[in-house]
């Protein structure tokens, strides 16, 4: 199995930061989001890894080729934008594989990858998180607050897939997939979705992101479920 890292993007929600770094680069409770995602996966026996860059691209490879993190890692280089079916589309060479992960360049969680390897051309969802607190009401009285709830009635798309090889026919040479791939292959019934709920998830896209992430890592001991076979 392979995974393959989406760490193209320019993250310009996270300036003045992202102006010196790429988004992937970006460090959270003192290490790179990549980083992360590589330990992660090395959780779940992945040892070999595609990582799709563009902006900032040497910096990535540079990183990475300086450390020792016991895996194997080829890149797949983008000079313009594609988009992240575009992206996957650019790195098929290096995809000789049945199937393989793929996660979004700036997802950080503990989700059980194992569970999406049930069913290939699956993605993983989780219950929408309000970005604000909820107001509990009885009539015009106040009964409670809720501090930015899971909403189980709606479920988003956690950007971790376990995709199979004959999906790249259907990847467009520039867009995104969750735009083009997933609705083609959800109106035919080839696109499965695993549920998980109370897992550690984050998506890093603002300066509060880090912050909140960073908090919640450490209490979770993310280190030290990453350190867990």
């Amino acid at each position: 199995m392979k995974a393959l890292l989406l760490s193209g993007g320019m993250g310009k929600r996270l300036r003045p930061i992202t102006d010196y770094l790429p988004k992937s680069l970006v460090p959270i409770d003192n290490t790179p989001i990549i980083e992360w995602q590589i330990r992660y996966f090395k959780k779940f026996g992945i040892r070999e890894f595609v990582i799709c860059a563009g902006y900032r691209a040497d910096q990535i490879t540079h990183y990475l080729d300086s450390k020792n993190l016991g895996v194997e890692i080829e890149y797949s280089i983008e000079k313009t934008p594609l988009g992240t079916g575009g992206a996957i589309k650019n790195a098929q060479h290096y995809l000789d594989v049945d199937s393989f992960f793929v996660i979004n360049g700036d997802v950080i969680t503990s989700l059980d990858i194992n569970k999406l390897k049930i069913y290939r051309n699956s993605i993983a969802v989780i219950p929408l998180r309000t970005s604000f607190g909820l107001v509990h009401l009885n009539d015009n009285k106040v009964q409670k607050f809720e501090e930015k709830p899971e909403i189980f009635d709606h479920w988003m798309n956690a950007g971790v897939y376990h995709l199979s090889s004959n999906i790249l026919k259907y990847l467009p040479r520039v867009g995104n997939i969750e735009g083009t791939t997933f609705p083609t292959l959800s109106k035919n019934g080839s696109l499965n979705a695993i549920q998980y709920t109370g897992v550690f998830w984050h998506s890093i896209d603002s300066h509060k992101d880090i912050e909140e992430c960073n908090i919640g890592m450490k209490a979770l001991r993310y280190r030290r479920f990453l350190a867990v076979k």
